[in-house]
């Protein structure tokens, strides 16, 4: 369907008043001189493969990142197991309340350490490096949750819808993913569609003045969908490949608020069926076990195509990845580790461990 067609489709499902907004914002939009070089290509270029060298300085960033969870949970198991050899009830005890104090969860914590004690159990006389062993399970838990990010899409532009409540991260995240695509040489638009903070456009309006790339808005209280599909429209016309659009910050119990990430995907599929083509929740790693009711519920409203796992220089419950990882199983593309636009790092499960157990003297250019 072209954007007259939708257009056309529109007028059924929005009111007079929205649809003034969205005709005048359309206009608005292309007074708006940002200039972006039209590129080729419709994906964004993959991250570096698991068997690639090690970068030292992104690994710099992220142990930095991780003091805080390394403290309560990688350090405390290394300080607990020392040089052990022998697994008693005792030892899996505290190992246990290690790991749910880290926000873990039980049933992580319960498959992690069965894991061990079958492994401990068939060891032989040399005995069997407990902690080395704690390391390697937890990164087979996290393996499954580490995927490049590589969205496709056949015909630009592809949408990426962001979702989250308020105060995880998400017009952050929004904004240092927009450096990556750019940085990159992939096009992109930005599309204001939390109208309901104006701090939230204003934000996004500094980001993309920040990121040289374009942004689509309206006045606050607009309708969001509208926003969207205006911006998809935009891209659509100045051929920019994909399209990020913020949604308003909203708690998985806000029936209202969730429902109308419902009428944005049924607006944008008018466009093009295929969309969003991604739908990434952010989440706060501050939060805890309240992560696995939010992912449900997003994932129930809209479905969800990955995750983006925000703030984890900031807590010593960054454990709560090993429960989101366990009973959700969906791909965690990103952790953010810092403020700096670098420090929105791709996920991967053997440098994550590696960071939070990493100990001794700092790597070279490691002020931590």
């Amino acid at each position: 369907m072209t954007c007259s067609e939708a257009h056309q489709a529109l007028r059924a499902s929005v009111s007079t008043e929205s649809l003034i907004s969205l005709y005048n914002a359309i206009h608005l939009h292309f007074n708006v001189q940002r200039h972006l070089m039209t590129r080729s290509g419709s994906s964004p270029p993959k991250d570096p493969s698991p068997g690639e060298p090690r970068d030292s300085a992104f690994f710099n960033r992220l142990r930095r990142g991780l003091k805080r969870t390394r403290d309560g949970l990688g350090s405390a198991i290394d300080k607990t197991l020392g040089k052990r050899r022998k697994l008693d009830i005792a030892t899996i005890e505290e190992l246990e309340e290690i790991l749910l104090r880290a926000d873990v969860g039980m049933p992580a914590t319960t498959a992690l350490l069965q894991k061990v004690e079958e492994r401990y159990r068939k060891a032989d006389s040399s005995g069997l490096d407990l902690t080395q062993c704690i390391k390697e399970e937890m990164t087979a838990i996290l393996e499954p949750c580490e995927r490049p990010w590589a969205p496709q899409v056949a015909e630009p532009p592809g949408l990426i819808l962001m979702v989250g409540v308020n105060g995880a991260g998400k017009t952050t995240t929004i904004g240092k993913l927009a450096h990556r695509l750019h940085s990159s040489d992939t096009s992109v638009l930005l599309a204001a569609g939390d109208t309901f903070r104006a701090a939230a456009i204003d934000q996004l309006r500094e980001w993309a003045e920040r990121c040289q790339v374009p942004l689509v808005a309206q006045n606050p209280g607009a309708d969001a969908a509208a926003v969207i599909y205006d911006a998809v429209c935009s891209a659509r016309a100045r051929k920019i490949q994909w399209v990020l659009a913020d949604t308003a910050g909203r708690l998985h119990t806000q029936v209202d608020l969730m429902g109308e990430l419902g009428k944005i995907r049924k607006v944008v599929k008018r466009i093009d069926p295929s969309m969003p083509h991604e739908v990434l929740l952010v989440l706060d790693a501050g939060i805890g076990q309240n992560a696995i009711a939010q992912v449900r519920q997003f994932n129930e409203t809209i479905g969800l195509t990955g995750l983006i796992l925000s703030k984890l220089d900031g807590t010593a419950k960054g454990g709560v990845i090993f429960a989101l990882a366990q009973e959700m199983r969906l791909p965690i593309y990103f952790i953010g580790v810092g403020e700096q636009m670098e420090d929105l790092q791709p996920f991967n499960a053997s440098d994550f461990i590696d960071a939070m157990f990493t100990l001794g003297a700092p790597e070279k250019n490691d002020p931590a």
